[in-house]
């Protein structure tokens, strides 16, 4: 197979730009980290998901790219060097195989149905139902109608979670309100562009293709992923007005229609991202 090859200005150029990038949203996390304060919004990247904030800024050039005097990157896994071209191995992708089909699948699954919404981000509700203040996940932080009202809301409403990895979060009492019962082995079944969880998970989708996808794909999922967890907090049961972040007030009839339009937005921005992610597992399903 062929390789493009970058000389080393070209690729140091690029890996630079992503690192400054994600620096962006790393360093207030690692700053955080290590003043030991906690973030209900911002941290859900970094801790939720597996990949860790070193790995976010190693930039890859993707399969098919060969990188010229990249001694730092012959060293990592997956990639090979040849004549002093540093470059991810075929043989490497061919491993890849069941993770590039399961993907693909799913992605593609997850594209050919409608958006729903409606759900109205009742999972982070569903989350706290009938908890004590004890038992809150973000217990520093107050539930802006109190337990009682918050156990109101989930009851006066129609929980609708297509997501295994919300629904799995749900509280004992919670978990027969919804309609739907996903599981850990029928997400092709369930997840739709809508559900603000999948459209968050093509970052997880993004990052575990690396080193065979650029970085910058997995970047562009990354931003998305951030913007959509800011719409799961302000849609949450708790007061984060202290972080500056107005509540979308999902319990009325106006917090409805806001949170309809910003989950339709999301799903028009992921829609392209979710294309890009199932081209790039079928082109490397051919070259493996």
């Amino acid at each position: 197979m062929q390789i493009q090859v970058l000389d080393r200005a070209a690729w140091r150029a690029r890996a630079t730009a992503h690192e400054a990038r994600v620096d962006a949203f790393v360093e207030p996390h690692l700053e955080r980290r290590s003043e030991r304060v906690k973030h209900p919004v911002h941290d859900f990247l970094f801790t939720y998901y597996s990949q860790r904030p070193a790995q976010l800024r190693r930039w890859h050039p993707g399969f098919g790219i060969g990188l010229a005097e990249a001694a730092d990157h012959v060293a990592l896994k997956g990639y090979e060097d040849v004549d002093g071209i540093v470059s991810v191995t075929t043989a490497h992708v061919a491993k890849q195989a069941p993770l590039l089909r399961g993907l693909t699948n799913l992605l593609r699954a997850t594209q050919s149905r409608a958006v729903h919404t409606g759900c109205f981000g009742l999972h982070e509700w569903a989350m706290v139902y009938r908890q004590s203040p004890e038992e809150l996940r973000h217990n520093d932080w107050p539930l802006r109608l109190g337990s009682d009202g918050t156990d109101r809301v989930v009851e006066q409403h129609q929980v609708k979670c297509s997501h295994f990895d919300a629904f799995r979060f749900f509280t004992e009492p919670a978990r027969p309100l919804n309609v739907l019962q996903p599981g850990p082995g029928d997400r092709s079944q369930f997840e739709q562009p809508g559900c603000l969880h999948a459209g968050m998970d093509l970052y997880k989708h993004a990052f575990r293709l690396t080193p065979m996808v650029p970085s910058e794909l997995v970047a562009d999922c990354f931003e998305l992923a951030r913007d959509i967890r800011e719409l799961d907090m302000r849609a949450a049961p708790y007061d984060l007005t202290g972080l500056g972040f107005e509540p979308i007030r999902i319990e009325t009839v106006e917090g409805k229609a806001t949170y309809v339009r910003a989950q339709r937005s999301f799903a028009e921005r992921g829609a392209p991202l979710r294309q890009r992610l199932i081209e790039e597992c079928e082109r490397l399903q051919a070259a493996g």
